[in-house]
């Protein structure tokens, strides 16, 4: 079976007047949107105006970008490299009109952001509410995960990550740190004294959310600063905060997790605090973006609702001013 070529596209130069910022935008909002009519939505135009713009991209670079068929659009390997670079281009513009018309400037457009999903649900969402307030001319796609994305592979303007960054590519805005508790419910102790020390917690059966513990827990003395580990063999493991704090509940096991998290199950009486002189260490929160020489308005703006309106789990563990350190 033989494989054709993609015959060459002779460079052409482009027509007097021609907007090359505008047909690389073009080209990104196609790729981005899966077709060339979503892209056509998304900008305001036609679909006939939308295809006009990237053959004449094709044209003026000399190169085939996309491969179309009826059901969907794939880049070619000279596209993959002009998506990539348009998106640079793109980013750079949009920093330097922000430079020139001032720090006032109020932005424009989309902010992608990756969020860890509890947090994403909850916390962040009260000052996620007040960026899109304050500047309605700004759009967001929340999206909630807890892996670390590839920021400029995903186009993500930031991520907000709970736990250690180790990236040393990235810039990482420190917002405060969440403190963690041990809970379990009042079932899982049948009437009998709640635990005070970390050696009678080594004896209950336990559940670990394995982002941050699996087979140990260490613990710290509030007072003393004493430290004590145990080794653990969870009945059930998980990533999620919500499926822990619910196990936790149905009496399946004790559990670690952050202390806001519990805040009104344990006001209920749905879950008992154990060893509650005993904490695990804290778990640094960070506001995370790729290092740039231009720094988008709509990013610059949203770190600094972030800091000015922090949840309040965070406003006491705010280390150094949230100043901007490397991951």
């Amino acid at each position: 079976m033989t494989t054709r070529a993609i015959p060459a596209i002779p460079a052409l130069p482009a027509p007097a007047g021609t907007d090359r910022m505008l047909l690389i935008e073009t080209f990104v909002r196609i790729v981005e949107a899966g077709s060339l009519s979503a892209a056509a939505a998304q900008m305001g135009g036609t679909q006939p105006t939308v295809s006009r713009r990237l053959q004449l991209l094709e044209r003026t670079m000399g190169v085939r970008l996309l491969k179309r068929s009826t059901h969907a659009i794939r880049l070619t390997e000279d596209g993959q490299r002009c998506y990539e670079r348009g998106k640079e281009l793109l980013a750079t513009w949009q920093s330097f009109e922000s430079e020139v018309r001032g720090a006032g400037d109020e932005p424009a457009g989309m902010l992608r952001v990756v969020a860890p999903h509890v947090f994403g649900q909850d916390q962040f969402v009260e000052p996620l509410a007040r960026y899109l307030k304050r500047y309605p001319n700004m759009r967001v796609e929340w999206l909630l995960h807890d892996r670390m994305p590839d920021l400029i592979a995903e186009n993500v303007d930031c991520a907000i990550r709970v736990g250690a960054v180790t990236d040393p590519s990235v810039v990482a805005v420190k917002l405060g740190e969440v403190p963690r508790i041990v809970v379990a419910s009042p079932d899982l102790l049948q009437g009998g004294p709640v635990p005070q020390d970390p050696s009678e917690l080594a004896r209950l059966p336990w559940l670990a959310l394995r982002t941050f513990y699996r087979t140990d827990v260490s613990l710290t003395h509030c007072g003393s600063g004493d430290v004590q580990g145990f080794d653990i063999h969870p009945r059930l493991s998980t990533d999620g905060l919500h499926a822990l704090r619910n196990a936790a509940i149905q009496g399946l096991g004790a559990a670690l997790g952050s202390a806001w998290a519990m805040q009104a199950d344990l006001a209920a009486g749905r879950l008992v605090h154990l060893a509650p002189q005993w904490r695990a260490d804290a778990l640094p929160v960070y506001l995370v973006y790729a290092p740039s020489r231009f720094q988008p308005a709509r990013l610059r703006r949203f770190i600094e609702i972030m800091r000015e309106h922090l949840p309040a789990e965070l406003e006491a563990g705010l280390a150094g001013g949230g100043q901007p350190v490397r991951g």
